[in-house]
């Protein structure tokens, strides 16, 4: 969990924005709950989130909403397409790390950048136009290697490592297929 938070730390410590708060970087909050369960994952990435904080690249008064639409949203996007998919649909591989991992990386970096869209023009932070032009037009850019980052993760771990990935399980997605 504590080496989870770490590399989401590290992860998170490299981005670019020309404005301030207008940051892109990349999430890797899909693979984090499949990793670690829904609660644990919460709490490390808000272990990385006040790490980011105190290191000074976020603000102290943009916490709250860095963890509500940055961590909390992404997180339980991802943990709820996994719930859907675990019940609803056939357990496959493929199924898993299509689903599970890659897709959600993708929805989870768009939803985080729409919902910070929101409050920066909702807040009047900044124009439409503004972040139109320099936060929205980044976002169709991220999906693809947002989804490619967290659906590798995952691909790896659960071949090499697969009692380290918590919802995973080889009776289920490999047995008898």
């Amino acid at each position: 969990m504590f080496g989870s938070a770490a590399c989401v730390f590290i992860l998170w410590m490299f981005r670019t924005g020309i404005y301030d708060g207008l940051v892109v970087h990349f999430l890797w909050l899909s693979a984090l709950p499949l990793l670690l369960g829904f609660r644990w994952a919460v709490f490390s990435a808000s272990l990385a989130l006040v790490g980011v904080t105190i290191f000074g690249q976020e603000h102290l008064h943009m916490l709250g909403v860095n963890f509500l639409l940055g961590v909390l949203a992404p997180i339980s996007l991802t943990y709820g397409v996994y719930s859907l998919t675990f019940y609803k649909l056939p357990r496959h591989l493929f199924v898993y790390i299509f689903l599970c991992a890659f897709i959600p990386g993708a929805l989870s970096i768009g939803l985080k950048m729409l919902a910070m869209s929101g409050y920066f023009y909702l807040d009047g932070m900044y124009s439409w136009q503004v972040i139109e032009d320099n936060y929205l037009v980044l976002s169709t850019l991220m999906l693809f290697p947002e989804a490619m980052f967290n659906g590798m993760t995952i691909t790896l771990l659960i071949i090499y490592k697969p009692e380290w990935v918590y919802t995973f399980y080889d009776k289920l997605y490999l047995d008898d297929k």
